[in-house]
């Protein structure tokens, strides 16, 4: 099973580390390209391969661009949760995290754009995170990286579908490069890229793995990260065990399988004379 994800973080991760960074030109403008160019761009790569995606789009993004949600999902797409401002949960209270979870379910629920799942800013979800998404009736998250497959989470809400994610199918550790603010510092290949996700997609083909595949439209969205994306694609659909799904089809198909796996939050008792702040 493979999801290909796109994180529309467009301008929120700049703003999210300094209100400053909204008065540079430059900056703003390399991210603006994310919902401006690259969404465009993917779609049209997304029908002509006939794949679905899912598109985890920040409450901010979606209400600066009042048409973009709308657009993803006319056209078969999924769009999830991505938070309202894309500051990490880990920065935030318990009461912070909240108003801005709530806040961004507010603009999907104002645009009536169907929300079933969630992926937090920068996956820096907090205890308190999959408790929200079960209370406020979503399906699943894709943060966590207890496993390569999808498992359940129990909250006192009710149970989470996770479907996992993982550094090395991101494509913020290959592409991401700024030099104020530091958002990363390299300029991957995007032939050593498209090597790399396929040796990964090979190796979860071996141990019956779900491939869930993170981009950023503003990354991957360039003309040769591209080309590898569509290689990539087709090289899939030669496979004949890999089927593209949207991440909201693969959690409920891993909810009716009895053999999804539960896995509790991290949860430690450390000493703090052992491990000081």
């Amino acid at each position: 099973m493979a999801t290909l994800t796109f994180d529309v973080d467009a301008e929120t991760p700049i703003l999210a580390q300094g209100r400053r960074f909204a008065d540079q030109p430059m900056v703003m403008s390399h991210q603006s390209y994310g919902p401006d160019v690259g969404v465009p761009r993917i779609l049209d790569l997304l029908d002509e391969m006939r794949v679905p995606a899912t598109f985890f789009v920040p409450g901010w993004v979606a209400e600066q661009r009042p048409g973009l949600a709308r657009s993803i999902v006319d056209r078969g797409h999924e769009v999830a949760h991505h938070s309202y401002s894309h500051r990490p949960p880990t920065s935030m209270s318990t009461g912070e995290e909240r108003v801005d979870f709530e806040r961004a379910l507010d603009v999907f629920a104002a645009q009536n754009v169907d929300i079933a799942g969630h992926r937090a800013a920068m996956w820096s979800a907090t205890r308190d995170t999959v408790g929200l998404i079960a209370e406020h009736g979503l399906v699943y998250d894709s943060s966590l990286m207890g496993d390569d497959r999808p498992y359940l989470v129990d909250t006192e809400h009710g149970s989470v579908m996770e479907l996992p994610v993982h550094w090395s199918l991101d494509d913020w550790e290959q592409y991401a490069f700024l030099p104020e603010p530091n958002i990363g510092s390299v300029i991957e290949s995007p032939v050593e890229v498209e090597q790399l996700w396929r040796a990964e997609l090979d190796g979860m083909r071996r141990y019956g793995c779900l491939f869930n595949l993170c981009m950023h439209p503003f990354l991957t969205g360039r003309p040769g990260r591209m080309i590898a994306l569509r290689n990539l694609i087709a090289y899939a659909q030669e496979c004949a065990d890999v089927y593209f799904a949207r991440c909201r089809d693969v959690a409920e198909w891993a909810r009716d399988d009895p053999e999804t796996p539960r896995r509790p939050l991290p949860d430690y008792d450390v000493d703090p004379a052992v491990y000081p702040d």
